[in-house]
């Protein structure tokens, strides 16, 4: 059940305690994907993680602004700090346990949220009275993620699938001739790139003429399986032990 479509009479007769929580990001993906990209990702996730999933969960709606200050030099791009990101999220996630759908699911979109949501997954499950874990789709769809980027085959892919009418499909080779191949300018393992901005030109990393419709409809399954197979064992976690709320 999705909340934002849901009555609060609908709400109160799920029988459930499991909880997705989709969180994205509002950042550049260069002049080809939508600012949108990464919320809009981990929404389809979520959503087609609960269809694949054999029994009853709720959708919440999507965090739409993230961690992403490191792509704050190109227009439209919104971050909040860390700070904020951790409290707000905790905060979302509680709410949801307030209402007995306690053990949660945090659905991630965007590469910069993840430190933070494992953060605020470990303080929920020991601080609150509550169970979550974070998910990250693009990690969890086998030898594909190995090409994760920024705005380049995977994500395009993804895109190209779940919203192709937002992906400017006349940008792709200006997206291609501009991006960088790797994420980073990498010296003894320490990356000497805060920003983004210091290593690609238009905010790609990746060749996004190699993600079509058809390998995002796959990267798609990909993840909800993974996600479905996830709540089953978030559905199945004894909480009377250490993780017990």
């Amino acid at each position: 059940m999705r909340l934002t479509d849901a009555t609060w009479t609908d709400a109160a007769a799920v029988e459930t305690d499991l909880a997705l929580l989709p969180v994205g990001s509002t950042e550049q993906h260069g002049p080809h994907a939508p600012l949108g990209t990464d919320a809009l990702a981990a929404e389809a996730v979520a959503d087609a993680g609960a269809d694949a999933f054999d029994g009853e969960v709720v959708v919440a709606p999507t965090v739409p602004i993230g961690v992403a200050e490191e792509h704050r030099h190109f227009p439209g791009t919104m971050w909040v700090r860390e700070d904020t990101f951790r409290a707000y999220v905790r905060d979302a996630a509680r709410s949801l346990a307030a209402h007995g759908w306690d053990r949660i699911v945090l659905v991630n979109g965007h590469g910069g949220n993840v430190d933070a949501l494992a953060e605020i997954a470990a303080t929920v499950s020991r601080h609150d009275d509550a169970y979550a874990v974070a998910f990250t789709w693009f990690d969890a769809v086998g030898e594909h993620s190995r090409e994760m980027g920024h705005g380049g085959p995977l994500e395009t892919a993804l895109m190209r699938h779940v919203s192709p009418d937002l992906v400017r499909e006349d940008r792709i080779e200006e997206a291609r001739t501009g991006a960088s191949d790797r994420w980073g300018e990498w010296v003894s393992g320490v990356n000497l790139a805060h920003d983004s901005a210091s290593f690609t030109d238009n905010g790609v990393v990746g060749d996004p003429s190699d993600g079509d419709a058809d390998r995002g409809e796959e990267l798609l399954a990909l993840a909800a399986d993974a996600l479905a197979d996830l709540l089953y064992a978030v559905a199945d976690r004894d909480l009377d032990g250490p993780d017990g709320r």
